[in-house]
């Protein structure tokens, strides 16, 4: 048979060009362990000289993942369910790691206990081990080659060629591993401007910079949400990167909820359509680049979170920490919490047809499961895995758990901490059972495969092997296969600098940058001050925040900073220090919400408002957890963000009848009954560059995004709503006339009314 591929040795690794078929990657080391039939090349890694059906990319994936799966030892199949910790391919988290250590130690007193300790060794590798930020680490290499992990999260990068090297660096080292399957690497979403949180550190290197999903949605477009994903799918693939943790498609009902920056808003039709299309955006591959069904080297694999909705918090707390561990349905709304999922993520109209994974949240979904009366995490309950989303909805796809739920809980306020909410009392072992037989395919957060194979051994004991071998090869058939659509079985390897054109290139970033212009909604424009005509001199007061803790728990100090880099506001306006001299103020703000518990206190208010707030309205009595009432009823908490309300005041007081500009950073809506009389205009902004917000303001670009929420009245208003109706709170209404509700929002004429206002407006 005559030969009909060829071999190009590239740095570090080999192509191999099949005529009319696949195109091959291997190491170099590993390019003789080939076999050949019809004249084609095909990988050999397992080393036997039989084309067997997994390594025949002629083959159709499901056929290839199913006799793959039968090969694979138990070992194997737990090693495929384990999703790494966040692994930093920087130089730079060492000291991070230490930081949030000496913080837990000064709270509690005394050393972190050993098993935090190992938790944010896992968080934050040993880079001690490493000569450069794309090696891969001794941890790497122990749990890629003893426990078989093939799914790795990767956080934080220092750039583009650092994730390009470190992905050719790991996928030749597994290379040498059973049967050389390849690594799955995964990203939380990197596209933003800040990184602020355990959910967003990706953000910060050298790639395209788009709003975060709730500006995104202030677009109301889904075309735009489209393009959005196949830029970032484009950028991820260059990076290794192949799965995205995304998207966030909880309904952001409760406005406190410390996550609802990550949401498509409140509004079930419209977060439905953009879930939609920001999957399709992710996989769908064209052309040459398509394999199958949709699927290619394009293609990044999404996870949709989280299951079945974890937007309706109790009291706005979140649950990544033990205090914020139930959603509640006051409301009896439960069923619209899954439209984003049921009529978005599930039903595409592309070609790959539904979403290739999904994620449930920490969430006790509080009361849901009247089957069998279980208030445990939504990763534990059978009822919310099995019975609703596998049987009733039809999903055969991936389901993860979120990340660290079968850790112990060691710490009620430290997002470190293990949350296996509903389980704390079971070992390590019965809770990987318990999610096994739930239905659940894989274990977030986790690179030890001892307590997967122990939980197996448990359901031989019950179930008898054949049975659990069954179970454990259709998840095992499930994540193959969501490695095989996206082509990395025939070719993992990256051309780093193809990477390094690619990855924030001049035509991502300014599509980047025009989706931040498309996402500003302007809330007022009284007297229409906006926009501003000629180089009219501005003056920028300072901005001072009060001391306070981050997201990892550390203190950070009391802070006051110019809000703006200066330069960038002087290519659109001449900036003074004195505002007697001024045309016109400019006040930067953060919106404001807190946590809802401290350690010293107990359980307190989440709060929207500036002023101290004392929760008079709200509940006697928790709905969570009977026996434990949770309410913060008549406490009172305080805002770190208190003195950006003073100095809007006191700008307001210097500039006299001069306008005051007020741009609000919005993670959360806001109590802009606080200012909204002495502000002229106020902009809302969803992380996005200072130079969008100035293009906007000097009537460069029109404003035309909408508020993807409602803007309460007060707290009161808040305090009163059920957590799982989106629109059961009374809008702000300013003095121009205008209701904040939702799709709100202004364009120089006035209040827009358009396509988008009819389609998604209620």
């Amino acid at each position: 048979m005559q030969k009909k591929w060829k071999i190009i040795e590239k740095e570090g690794y080999c192509i191999i060009n099949n005529e009319g078929g696949a195109v091959l990657g291997i190491s170099v080391e590993n390019k003789d362990v080939i076999i050949e039939a019809d004249g084609l090349a095909f990988k050999d890694f397992n080393r036997s000289g039989v084309l067997d059906a997994y390594k025949d990319w002629r083959l159709p994936i499901e056929e290839r993942a199913a006799d793959l799966a039968k090969k694979l030892s138990i070992e194997e199949i737990a090693g495929l369910m384990l999703y790494s910790p966040h692994q930093m391919l920087s130089m730079k988290n060492l000291f991070l790691a230490n930081r949030i250590k000496e913080e837990a130690d000064k709270k509690s007193g005394t050393p972190f206990k050993a098993d935090i300790q190992n938790e944010l060794k896992n968080h934050y590798n040993d880079e001690e081990t490493r000569e450069h930020a794309w090696d891969l680490s001794e941890k790497q290499k122990e749990f890629l080659k003893i426990d078989n992990v093939r799914h790795v999260l990767i956080a934080r990068v220092d750039n583009a060629v650092t994730a390009a090297k470190w992905n050719n660096n790991a996928q030749s080292f597994v290379e040498n591993i059973g049967y050389g399957i390849p690594v799955n690497t995964s990203s939380d979403p990197r596209h933003g401007i800040a990184m602020n949180a355990e959910f967003d550190m990706g953000a910060g290197d050298d790639i395209s910079k788009w709003p975060e999903h709730i500006g995104l949605a202030a677009s109301f477009d889904p075309d735009l949400v489209e393009e959005f994903g196949k830029v970032a799918a484009k950028e991820y693939r260059a990076m290794g990167i192949t799965t995205a943790l995304s998207p966030q498609i909880d309904l952001a009902t409760e406005p406190r909820w410390e996550r609802l920056n990550g949401t498509f808003g409140a509004g079930s039709k419209l977060a439905a359509d953009l879930a939609k299309s920001y999957c399709d955006g992710f996989q769908n591959s064209q052309g040459d680049s398509e394999i199958k069904d949709g699927w290619g080297y394009e293609s990044v694999n999404t996870m949709s979170k989280h299951w079945p909705g974890g937007g309706s918090g109790e009291g706005g707390r979140d649950a990544h920490f033990g205090y914020g561990k139930y959603a509640v349905y006051p409301g009896e709304n439960f069923e619209e919490h899954l439209k984003p999922f049921t009529e978005g993520a599930f039903n595409l109209k592309g070609k790959t047809a539904q979403t290739s994974a999904i994620m449930p949240y920490y969430t006790i979904s509080y009361g849901i499961d009247k089957q069998n009366g279980e208030n445990v995490g939504n990763s534990y309950s059978k009822y919310l895995i099995t019975d609703l989303l596998r049987t009733k909805y039809g999903y055969d796809g991936v389901v993860c758990t979120d990340w660290n739920i079968t850790h112990d809980a060691v710490r009620f306020d430290s997002f470190i901490s293990g949350k296996c909410w509903g389980v704390e009392e079971m070992s390590v072992e019965d809770r990987h059972y318990k999610v096994l037989m739930a239905g659940v395919d894989q274990f977030g957060g986790n690179s030890d495969a001892k307590p997967v194979i122990a939980a197996y051994k448990k359901g031989v004991m019950e179930h008898g092997e054949e049975y659990m071998r069954k179970r454990m090869e259709l998840s095992a058939v499930r994540l193959l296969r969501n490695i095989f659509r996206v082509g990395l079985f025939e070719n993992p390897y990256l051309d780093t600098d193809e990477s390094e054109k690619t990855v924030g290139c001049k035509d991502f970033l300014q599509k980047g940058f025009n989706a931040q212009l498309r996402s500003v909604v302007l809330l007022k424009n009284k007297n229409h001050i906006l926009p501003l005509t000629g180089k009219k001199k501005v003056y920028i007061p300072k901005r001072r925040t009060n001391a306070g803790t981050n997201w990892f728990g550390m203190t950070v100090p009391e802070k006051e900073e110019i809000p703006v880099d200066i330069s960038i506001v002087e290519k659109y306006f001449e900036v003074t220090d004195n505002p007697c001299e001024a045309d016109c103020a400019f006040a930067f703000i953060l919106s404001q919400a807190n946590r809802g518990y401290k350690q010293e206190d107990g359980y307190i208010p989440v709060s929207l408002q500036y002023r101290p707030y004392t929760a008079l309205n709200a509940r006697k009595k928790s709905i969570a957890a009977a026996d434990d009432n949770r309410s913060y009823k008549g406490r009172t908490v305080f805002s770190r963000n208190e003195p950006h309300l003073d100095m809007i005041l006191e700008t307001k007081k210097a500039m006299g009848e001069k306008p005051v500009i007020v741009f609000i950073k919005m993670m959360n809506p806001a109590i802009v009954s606080e200012f909204e009389r002495v502000s002229d205009a106020i902009l809302a902004d969803f992380s996005v560059q200072p130079e969008a917000l100035m293009e906007i303001v000097s009537g460069k670009t029109e404003p035309s995004a909408l508020l993807p929420f409602i803007i309460p009245k007060n707290m009161e208003i808040v305090e009163k709503h059920n957590e799982d109706m989106p629109f059961d709170i009374e809008p702000y209404r300013d003095e121009c006339g205008s209701s904040y509700d939702f799709a709100f929002g202004m364009n120089w004429s006035g209040v827009i009314k358009d396509e988008r206002t009819r389609k998604y407006g209620r």
